[in-house]
């Protein structure tokens, strides 16, 4: 039995001989019940509740805070694939129950006064709560750093006392386990010291972990509200930051804080937890984070309960779906979350859960619970991808060829050798080996068209829902019902063809009755329309195809009997001539002026024009225009209408003609001469430029004429001296 069957869960059973017509067994209910099929199985989607106590508050059980939030507990899904059940779920905020409270503090040097602070709100925190309920415990845990560099310094001195009066540096400490004793926690707060480390972040995602997932060193109990109160003035390291230090194991999320030295034992050896690995810590564990925390805590914690929001483990091939229907009664699908509420109100979500496949396990289950909350709702699931049928049938049946396998749900199992839909086949058969591709038409690669089930070779038709539509052929690749169709009727109706298949081709086409042609036989073969004036058809330009000319291509006649041409001479053109003669005695000589043989009429007034006619302008010899129309009769007559006054432009004055053209060539000349005078204007300027150029270039020197002569002479007397 195929998957796909069993997907859809419909299958016949008991009606043994459904089968032999070809009908497949896996079908719509209403197509089964047409082919005949008496029995058939379908089973639907539905759930049982497997656990359902009563919402209640935490004073109101056989064991005190032992509160029951969510309603039902436990439920048991049978789920047919693609089919959506649907289940309500209750949840209540209640009323006294217990409350675990946790603070973590970082003990770094600049929180100093947030300590002192702490130590004067600690008894005040613990009757506020107690308004709330009456089973309240608290804790405290400090952190500081990884003691390693760069982190803290590792200098001895620096390790024994990093800063005046305060205490060595370390990872994570549980200070004080969670107690009902409100005044221990005082006494432990007052006994803290602060400690020192280097950089500014701080190793708060270090002890966040160990809080949430050390459950008995923190004392953390099943049935109860986890808070964890987080306080800080600084950043956090967080997943890669270890690497500083050399530390490159990652966190792997488990608890090394023991209740013997209730210290984070491997600080130095992990690095620290990623934002996600903490949030999915926080999420299994029930843990409400409060961050950053500096008004009342009292205030906080109305505020966390005053909003209900639902998470699921579903897994991925399982659709869940919420609506939520809060305290004002309105329905929001796609949400799943209810704000404004107070202790002991109850909220209701619908959930809607589809499964999508068929496991192999046909088993599964997943959790629906609100965050914060430690109860749960455990769903089931059991995939209907089996019939009831399964499993019972009759082994070796005579209804299966002679016993030849086992008739199981209305269909035959057949035994090793066997196949077919009754068995019959068998694979000892030469003549049958790879019987499925005998049932493939050419190169196709799908088994009878798609259309039919392959028995020993042969293809069998699957029968329509329509007992008039016949699926046929040797792979049954034709119908009678796939033909083209006309307005919306097979082969236009059964007076114009009938579908049938063509051998040829392997394809339905439709078959036309004498005087139709076409693929859907909506084409009249005849000619009838398609005679022209003239009696001929298409006028001799074109071919009568389904009622309608097409005309030639390669002629200028086209409309639809090819009788307009706009490339020949109209009868405006052809009429001129005869026109101005008879009704203004110009143009044509007198003896061919006799010869027109058509009726000219003049008229005055408007010129009306008749069906068929149009409206014709022509010039005449004389510079003059006249305006005629005609209206033809069905001997090829016609009967001509002219305007008995010519229409002739007025006449010229010279001067509008002559006083532009002056005006134009004067201004031609002064641009002429203006463009002149700038051609100059910039030349000019060229040369003066390059005269200055060369000016600024020259060197002057002084010099004496070679043929100069002195008017004085100097001569020395050479007995001077002596």
């Amino acid at each position: 039995m195929s998957h796909h069957c069993r997907l859809l869960m419909l299958f016949t059973i008991f009606t043994q001989n459904f089968t032999d017509t070809g009908s497949p067994r896996c079908d719509t209910i209403p197509n089964l019940r047409m082919q005949g099929c008496s029995e058939y199985t379908s089973p639907n989607s539905s759930y049982t509740i497997d656990l359902d106590k009563e919402l209640s508050n935490a004073g109101n059980t056989t064991n005190l805070g032992e509160a029951v939030q969510v309603k039902p507990q436990e439920i048991t899904l049978k789920l047919r694939p693609g089919q959506p059940t649907q289940f309500t779920f209750q949840v209540r905020q209640a009323e006294d129950y217990p409350v675990d409270l946790y603070y973590v503090m970082d003990l770094s040097k600049s929180m100093e006064d947030d300590l002192v602070n702490l130590r004067k709100v600690g008894d005040v925190l613990a009757e506020e709560m107690s308004q709330i309920t009456s089973d309240f415990r608290m804790g405290f845990g400090s952190f500081v750093d990884k003691v390693v560099m760069p982190y803290v310094s590792t200098v001895p001195a620096k390790l024994a006392e990093p800063c005046s009066g305060c205490q060595a540096p370390y990872g994570f400490k549980n200070e004080l386990s969670l107690t009902g004793d409100t005044s221990e926690f005082s006494r432990t707060i007052n006994q803290l010291q602060v400690s020192g480390n280097l950089d500014a972040p701080e190793g708060g995602m270090d002890a966040l972990m160990q809080v949430t997932v050390c459950k008995e060193a923190i004392g953390w109990r099943d049935m109860a509200r986890h808070l964890v109160i987080f306080t800080t003035d600084a950043s956090f390291h967080y997943a890669g930051d270890g690497k500083l230090g050399g530390i490159v194991k990652p966190n792997d999320g488990n608890c090394y804080t023991t209740a013997l030295d209730n210290t984070y034992t491997m600080s130095s050896e992990l690095d620290y937890p990623s934002i996600s690995q903490l949030n999915a810590a926080m999420r299994d564990n029930s843990i409400i984070p409060i961050f950053a925390v500096t008004q009342s805590e009292f205030s906080v914690y109305q505020a966390i309960t005053s909003k209900v929001e639902v998470v699921d483990t579903a897994p991925e091939d399982v659709l869940v779906e919420y609506t939520a229907i809060c305290l004002d009664g309105v329905r929001r699908p796609g949400t799943q979350v209810c704000e404004g509420l107070t202790l002991g109100d109850t909220v209701s979500f619908d959930v809607t859960v589809t499964g999508n496949t068929c496991p192999d396990s046909r088993t599964s289950s997943f959790t629906i619970r609100p965050v914060g909350f430690s109860e749960e709702l455990q769903v089931n699931i059991e995939y209907l991808c089996d019939c009831d049928c399964e499993g019972s049938g009759i082994p070796n049946s005579p209804d299966c060829s002679k016993g030849a396998g086992t008739l199981e749900c209305g269909a035959c199992d057949c035994n090793a050798g066997h196949y077919g839909r009754k068995c019959e086949c068998s694979s000892d058969d030469p003549t049958l080996e790879d019987s499925d591709n005998l049932c493939k038409a050419g190169n196709s690669t799908i088994i009878c068209s798609g259309r039919g089930s392959c028995v020993c070779g042969d293809c069998v038709c699957f029968p329509r829902p329509n007992p008039e539509e016949v699926v046929k052929g040797t792979f049954c690749e034709c119908d009678n019902f796939s033909c083209d169709r006309h307005r919306g009727q097979l082969c236009g109706g059964e007076d114009h063809g009938t579908c049938v298949c063509d051998e040829a081709s392997r394809k339905s086409k439709c078959q036309c009755k004498a005087g139709w042609s076409g693929p859907s036989c909506a084409c009249s073969t005849t000619t009838d329309t398609c005679i022209a004036a003239n009696g001929e058809t298409c006028n001799g330009y074109g071919e009568c195809v389904c009622g309608a000319c097409i005309c030639n291509a390669n002629s200028s006649y086209s409309g639809a009997k090819c009788e307009e041409c706009r490339a020949c001479p109209g009868k405006c053109q052809a009429n001129k001539d005869c026109v101005e003669c008879k009704a203004f005695g110009t143009g044509l000589t007198r003896e061919q002026c006799d010869k027109c043989p058509y009726k000219v009429i003049p008229v005055t007034g408007d010129l009306q024009i008749p069906n068929g006619s149009e409206r014709c302008l022509v010039p005449d010899n004389d510079g003059c225009s006249f305006i005629f129309t005609y209206e033809q009769f069905s001997n090829d007559t016609f009967v001509l209408y002219v305007l008995a006054e010519k229409s002739c432009p007025e006449p010229i004055n010279p001067l509008v003609v002559i006083i532009p053209i002056v005006i134009g060539i004067i201004l031609i000349g002064l641009l002429l001469l203006i463009l002149w005078r700038v051609l100059i204007y910039l030349w000019d300027r060229k040369e003066y430029k390059q005269f200055e150029k060369d000016r600024a270039n020259a060197k002057w020197e002084m010099g004496e004429n070679p043929i100069y002569k002195p008017s004085t002479t100097i001569h020395k007397n050479p007995m001077y001296g002596k």
